[in-house]
């Protein structure tokens, strides 16, 4: 079980050294439910709601939405709200009504009925695979787009294709350790 891939051969020194180690990253998140059953992988062994299958559904879900921005531009990620509510209606909670979006991303940090920790990270591997093609076909690296309009994206804001696959990675290693953190209080393995 791993989401690691190799970059290829056709892409220059600079892709393939970032593909290197977001492929790194990766295999650092997924070798923390190495052994897990299905339960395990859903089990949430700290006070908050993090689970280890959550959060490798979180980081695929926040690379296919970041790699479809590179390959669409900013409609790939869009933030819209139901009419009538506002952000701090969502901020704080109080919305009558929550956008998909939203309860997508929720959605995102735990395992639902059905799902299994096989199938979640076939689906991540699946992702990894759909972003080294994006990737390698993109002309410029320094490509960018505006940011969608949200709260937490200043206004005018762009990305470059660079940032946004130095952002996956970053992000991917960010919870590739708290999937340390979870995996030892589950059962006191480590992943590596």
């Amino acid at each position: 079980m791993t989401a690691t891939t190799t970059p290829p051969s056709t892409v220059d020194a600079e892709r393939a050294d970032l593909l290197a180690q977001l492929a790194t990253v990766r295999s650092a998140l997924t070798n923390t439910v190495r052994g897990l059953s299905d339960e395990q992988a859903g089990e949430h062994p700290t006070v908050s709601a993090l689970c280890l299958g959550g959060l490798i559904k979180h980081v695929a879900s926040i690379e296919e939405g970041w790699l479809r921005f590179v390959a669409e531009g900013p409609s790939a990620m869009r933030y819209d709200l139901p009419d009538g509510v506002t952000w701090a209606d969502l901020t704080a909670g109080t919305a009558r009504e929550f956008p998909q979006w939203a309860i997508d991303h929720q959605n995102d940090f735990r395992m639902l009925p059905g799902e299994t920790l096989d199938g979640i990270v076939a689906s991540y591997e699946q992702v990894a695979a759909r972003s080294e093609k994006v990737i390698a076909s993109v002309p410029d690296l320094s490509a960018t787009h505006p940011l969608p309009e949200a709260p937490w994206n200043e206004p005018g804001a762009v990305r470059s294709v660079r940032r946004v696959l130095m952002h996956v990675i970053a992000e991917t290693a960010q919870h590739a350790g708290h999937a340390d953190i979870l995996r030892e209080t589950l059962d006191g393995q480590k992943s590596t």
